[in-house]
């Protein structure tokens, strides 16, 4: 079951470094255009090549709706990465009293700590249905693609479904751990193995 919920975190996060790359490239191109068209449309090229400025700028500019496409992508590659940082307990934490505790009582913290994680992963994933719901029943649509809201709420789901997911699996292994003392998923926290 684990080796399952590795693999589909790692395809998640995968998924969502995809995105995020592919969302850089078109902030690049996005950023280059705006300044190459701002080049274009300056003094100098306005005195020294007016045909070739005017030209330039019809065709040379920001990519139409950029920030539509980020949000939207940005959005889902964050709840793609949930997943893996879930499983492999990447979420950040402060230590310093927690260390000093015996180990039974670091088990019960960390099954808390991962019963509440499965919990608002889960009521996350909810909200968003709800949301999703809501925008495509009122069919709202972004302000320049014009492309319909809810499609940005469904990609977003989807990752959020398996973020809740792999926090319910997480949120079960460690209170099996607590309550039978035994180690099931090693992720190096609990010290040496």
């Amino acid at each position: 079951m684990h080796k399952l919920m590795m693999r589909l975190a790692k395809s998640m996060a995968y998924l969502g470094g995809a995105v995020l790359t592919l969302l850089i490239i078109l902030t690049c191109v996005s950023i280059a255009g705006r300044l190459l068209n701002g080049f274009f449309h300056g003094d100098l090229m306005e005195r020294i090549a007016p045909g070739f400025s005017n030209w330039m700028t019809g065709w040379v500019g920001p990519v139409n709706g950029d920030f539509e496409l980020v949000e939207a992508g940005v959005a889902f590659a964050i709840f793609a990465f949930l997943p893996l940082c879930q499983i492999t307990a990447g979420h950040a934490s402060v230590d310093v009293v927690a260390d000093s505790f015996p180990r039974g009582v670091k088990r019960f913290l960390r099954m808390v700590t991962e019963v509440v994680f499965a919990a608002v992963l889960v009521l996350i994933a909810w909200r968003l249905g709800a949301g999703l719901a809501g925008k495509y029943t009122n069919g709202e649509t972004s302000f320049l693609l014009e492309f319909p809201v809810w499609w940005a709420y469904a990609i977003s789901l989807v990752a959020a479904v398996v973020a809740a997911i792999v926090g319910i699996y997480m949120g079960a292994i460690r209170t099996i751990e607590f309550f039978t003392g035994r180690i099931l998923v090693w992720d190096g926290v609990e010290g040496e193995q």
